[in-house]
């Protein structure tokens, strides 16, 4: 099999196994376009039938030794690890203060071009193993160096990664994962999927892509960024998850079958953060499609929350859809909640949007008043404020760089050194950490290479140029390399006291974490352009400015240009009062027809069957050629989150059923 050659990753040579020449042959066979250097040209992912490979993952890229810069900096047998307890932040920022930039970083253009290459070894030794041992599975499995399904059998990696290709640089890689993507990837499969994690992950990935694509230098179609495929994958894969939003309340179930829709009988229990973490995708969706149903059910959900709250301004942790009563009432800003509060902040800025920014503010204050605790932030009963759980949650580790988002700088420096001793202590961030007994929390002992931290860290760098949170970066670089990285990618940490590994290496580790610690450190990433530079394009609805700066990141970290959310907008607006007057029209026209029913022994009308109509066979077929369903093992809702096995009533904890 010839090997992948792209200009930015250098040469690549590459000799086959047998094994892998066969199944190279067999799958360019069957799937003709996966053939490593044979692109197609771009196109509609719905213009042919399914070309999904069989389930055995073949190579796409040839994997290359990366070398691995050294800072002069000394490392630690596993990476730094301190045995000592986490300091208190009051120490911590004294140095913040003094601003105590280390020998490392006193030349800071050298410290960014180390660990930026680091970093970079870091991504293509991940991306890398997962062509080699797992594509076209949703994840790769490192210990065993092979791949399995996890969200919904997506090639969920590919879709997570393919924007972080474009930030690192390599824009042939980019093209040729985009073709491949509209080759292999179908939605028409029986599968319960996550509307969480699919729209975070695949809609936003999707979106993101499509939006980057002439900066990747794809050609585009005419019409973009208005239309175009990975547009139509995103809203494909977007209206999937509509029917979950049918619900007496507009708050979606957790779950829903991506052929069949709800299934009878699914849970309508769903965390907070499954509810309200759908704005910045589906408002973008409905911007450039031109289609509003997607912000609509959105804000709905989010306003169904808002009005869910306590009198003390607080929101739980799981609510009954069906009936909008809180099942676990436990309120805190991490796991099950967390991406609730970073939406309503995100989704104003990217739809300039004040009744969003106010709701944050008065939930901020709530916050305030009941759950921090010398600039932690503890778990409390949602209509008492007393404390249930005095934990820090990894997943919180986030709040520091949203707190940066609205201006609020000294209080998110100081929530971020507490968790910064708490990764000084173990390497990492353990899923649970008791703030009383200065220790992990039994059975939630775990890092599973989470990027929360470092997202902060990149955020309040940009906003502060603090070298404290270079250090953290630095950290966090040494860690992963000397704990997790094994022959086939990074593996999850399952117990950060002994360094056991686990079998699993989650897609956002490549959306995620490697992103915000390669911004971290390239200040001159396109990512941070401050309006200095940007692209005019000319659209059939006039011009239109992009790449100007001031991205939007969805919570998996794929970065949404909110100027291309004014490129379509004046045309679909005229769309939508057109759709306004034909859904006008014929609501009086069923009214009549419910009238001449009930006056008239004719029945009612039917379509037309004939050879000309729509509803004919030979027509049926031309409009939709339906591909046959796969059937996939049924997965579950929220199971990543670590908090939904714990949840709480009135303050009492207690171990899920699950």
């Amino acid at each position: 099999m010839p090997a992948r050659r792209g200009p930015d990753r250098g040469p690549a040579t590459r000799t086959p196994t047998p094994l892998q020449a066969q199944a190279s042959t067999q799958q360019s066979a069957k799937a003709g376009t996966l053939t490593p250097g044979l692109v197609r040209a771009a196109s509609s992912h719905k213009t042919k039938p399914s070309t999904r490979p069989l389930r055995e993952p073949r190579p796409l890229l040839k994997p290359r030794p990366h070398p691995v810069p050294s800072t002069g900096h000394a490392s630690h047998p596993r990476g730094p690890f301190f045995t000592g307890p986490a300091q208190p932040a009051v120490a911590a920022l004294e140095r913040h203060s003094q601003v105590n930039c280390r020998s490392w970083c006193t030349s800071r253009t050298n410290s960014w071009n180390s660990f930026r290459e680091r970093v970079k070894a870091m991504f293509y030794h991940a991306y890398d193993s997962y062509l080699e041992n797992a594509f076209p599975y949703d994840e790769l499995r490192p210990l065993t160096c092979d791949g399995h399904d996890t969200w919904g059998s997506f090639s969920l990696t590919l879709i997570d990664a393919l924007d972080t290709l474009l930030i690192l640089g390599n824009v042939s890689e980019f093209q040729r994962v985009v073709e491949v993507l509209q080759d292999n990837v179908d939605f028409d499969i029986d599968v319960n999927a996550s509307v969480f994690e699919t729209n975070i992950r695949v809609v936003g990935g999707l979106l993101s892509a499509h939006l980057l694509s002439k900066k990747a230098g794809v050609e585009v179609e005419a019409g973009w960024p208005c239309s175009g495929p990975l547009l139509r994958m995103a809203e494909e894969a977007a209206r999937k998850l509509l029917p979950a939003f049918q619900t007496p309340t507009g708050m979606p179930y957790g779950t829903v079958n991506l052929l069949h829709g709800v299934n009878p009988g699914e849970t309508p229990v769903t965390c907070t953060a499954g509810i309200g973490t759908f704005i910045v995708e589906f408002a973008t969706l409905s911007s450039l499609t031109g289609d509003p149903v997607f912000e609509d059910v959105a804000r709905v959900a989010l306003t169904r929350l808002w009005e869910s709250r306590s009198d003390i301004g607080l929101v739980g942790n799981h609510i009954d859809v069906l009936t909008g009563k809180w099942v676990a009432q436990d309120s805190g800003i991490g796991a099950g909640v967390d991406s609730y509060f970073e939406y309503l902040v995100k989704g104003a800025i990217l739809l300039q949007d004040k009744k969003l920014m106010a709701m944050f503010l008065e939930y901020n204050k709530a916050i305030r008043n009941y759950t921090r605790f010398d600039d932690w932030y503890l778990w409390v009963q949602m209509y008492k404020g007393t404390v249930s759980m005095p934990v820090f949650q990894s997943l919180e580790a986030y709040w520091p760089g949203l707190q940066s988002l609205i201006g609020d700088i000294d209080n998110a420096m100081r929530t971020f050194l507490n968790y910064y001793t708490v990764w000084k202590q173990f390497g990492g961030l353990p899923e649970f950490y008791n703030i009383p007994q200065g220790y992990t929390v039994e059975k939630r002992e775990g890092y599973p290479l989470r990027p929360e931290l470092i997202e902060s860290a990149m955020y309040l760098y940009r906003a502060t140029g603090d070298p404290t949170l270079l250090e953290l970066g630095r950290d966090a670089v040494e860690s992963i390399e000397k704990i997790s990285k094994v022959e086939c990618g990074f593996a999850t940490i399952k117990d950060l006291r002994d360094h056991k590994l686990d079998n699993r290496m989650e897609s956002f580790f490549l959306a995620e974490t490697v992103k915000y610690l390669y911004l971290l450190f390239d200040p001159a990433n396109f990512i941070h352009n401050n309006g200095s530079t940007f692209d005019a394009v000319i659209t059939p609805y006039g011009e239109c400015i992009l790449g100007a700066g001031g991205y939007i990141f969805n919570t998996e970290a794929h970065p949404i240009d909110p100027a291309a959310l004014h490129c379509c907008r004046r045309l679909k607006e005229e769309q939508w009062e057109v759709e306004d007057l034909m859904r006008e029209f014929y609501s009086l026209k069923r009214k009549r027809s419910r009238f001449q029913k009930k006056t008239m022994s004719s029945g009612p009308w039917q379509p037309p069957t004939g050879p000309g109509s729509l509803s004919s066979p030979e027509n049926q077929d031309q409009v939709r050629e339906k591909k046959p369903a796969k059937q996939k093992i049924p997965l579950l809702s929220c199971p990543s989150q670590p908090f939904t096995s714990k949840l709480a009533l009135l303050g009492q904890v207690f171990l899920d059923s699950s």
